[in-house]
């Protein structure tokens, strides 16, 4: 039980880092980028106001949503990767 009581405790702190992590993915050659936490929520988006100018409304929209989805992947990855030794201690455990 002070092993889990350990795993709990270290699994809590790595939990709390990834808030403090940042992933940023941009498409379109740097038009749209979109910055998520280690959590997946998302911190910021910036769009080139040159893409303004020339860029329809469908667009736009298509080059943001490709963008979080990336974002969303990469932050859901980097948060995989850092669970990934308590996930494999807790399938020893019997969970």
């Amino acid at each position: 039980m002070a092993q889990i009581a350990k795993l709990q405790e270290q699994m809590a702190q790595v939990q709390a880092e990834l808030a403090d992590e940042h992933i940023t993915e941009t498409v379109g050659g740097g038009a749209v980028s979109v910055t998520m936490s280690g959590k997946q929520e998302c911190i910021a988006v910036v769009i080139d106001p040159g893409l303004m100018e020339d860029a329809d409304a469908e667009m736009l929209q298509d080059l943001v949503l490709t963008a979080i989805n990336k974002a969303l992947d990469s932050s859901r990855q980097l948060s995989d990767d850092k669970m990934a030794p308590f996930t494999s201690m807790l399938g020893g455990f019997g969970f």
